[in-house]
């Protein structure tokens, strides 16, 4: 290690197992104008990385190829409105597992007050993906009902609590009596356990669903689409459960539904700025009235990113698991 070099975490072989994350040194990369260096102290881990460590999510062109969506630390080269020594996390096209990391000064955001590193760092990926999916796409309002899957997911106990701090009710799915019970314990108004209940009788039985947020994909949406409300929005993040839907076209009319869905990564570096300046205008004060919080599940080192991959795949997590540097 020189002042030129870094430790990073690469996939041996390209693509590979949890087990082909490696830490190698690579040179601290260069700020180019506009973007802020920073060095990290802590960085989210996200199913994305683990779809890219597979080979099925590239990096998009001009972003790094090395693992990671959000960070948090100092600002080292100053940009924009940050000056050096400033706390931020940020959103990344790619390149948090690494001791430092450059971004868009309009993609960082101020630590919030009384937050740590590994709890800062843990914000960004899920609260813009929560916001843009939920509340612009969704169009979820005070009063009306989120239907979400996967509760105990990072995204999933994010989603809860901004829902419930936007003024709605919540009923949350997970697998298991237990991610039910972390369900409610993290504001849910209604918690399913979907390996024993039917979550669409039992959102019927509560006044079903305005917004749908899922990302199991194919195997819900039949029940997703009963379940909705008239002119109900379902919102798709991803596709575990099957990629292809077989669409019943005449319920789509009557029922007057939108099904929507988006990624966060591709977009452009205006767009994400956007999006990161309505997070700080929207988001950021329910984390400062403490009706917000990023709830970590496990802390692993850096040279750790293995481990970290193994125990997120493995679904016992109850929110976010951060690496830290």
């Amino acid at each position: 290690m020189t002042d030129t070099t870094m430790t990073v975490i690469e996939i041996e072989g390209g693509k590979g197992p949890a087990k082909a994350l490696r830490p190698e040194t690579a040179p601290i990369p260069v700020a180019g104008e506009g973007d802020v260096l920073i060095r990290v102290r802590a960085a989210g881990v996200n199913r994305p990385d683990i779809i890219q460590r597979l080979g099925f999510y590239p990096a998009p062109p001009g972003a790094p190829t090395t693992l990671g969506l959000e960070v948090a630390g100092e600002v080292v080269k100053a940009a924009g409105r940050w000056k050096a020594g400033d706390r931020v996390c940020a959103l990344l096209g790619g390149g948090g597992y690494a001791e430092y990391a450059a971004v868009d000064a309009r993609h960082a955001l101020p630590i919030p007050e009384g937050l740590d590193f590994v709890h800062a760092a843990g914000l960004p990926e899920t609260v813009f993906t929560v916001f843009v999916n939920v509340f612009e796409h969704g169009g979820l309002k005070a009063g009306e009902t989120l239907l979400l899957h996967g509760a105990t997911s990072g995204i999933g106990v994010t989603a809860i609590q901004m829902a419930k701090a936007a003024g709605a009710k919540v009923i949350a799915t997970g697998r298991g009596a237990d991610k039910a019970a972390q369900a409610l314990a993290l504001g849910a108004d209604v918690a399913v356990d979907s390996s024993t209940e039917d979550f669409e009788a039992v959102v019927k039985a509560n006044g079903g669903a305005d917004v749908v947020l899922d990302m199991v994909g194919a195997s819900y949406f039949a029940k997703n689409l009963e379940a909705l409300n008239t002119g109900g929005r379902i919102v798709y993040i991803a596709s575990l459960g099957g990629g292809t839907l077989e669409v019943p076209i005449m319920k789509i009319m009557q029922k007057r539904a939108v099904i929507t869905g988006s990624t966060l990564r591709p977009r452009d570096a205006d767009e994400k700025a956007r999006i990161a300046a309505r997070v700080e205008e929207i988001v950021w004060p329910w984390i400062a009235a403490g009706k917000v919080r990023c709830v970590v599940d496990k802390t692993f080192p850096l040279a750790e990113a293995a481990a970290a991959h193994a125990w997120l795949e493995g679904g016992a997590h109850v929110g976010k698991v951060v690496l830290t540097v």
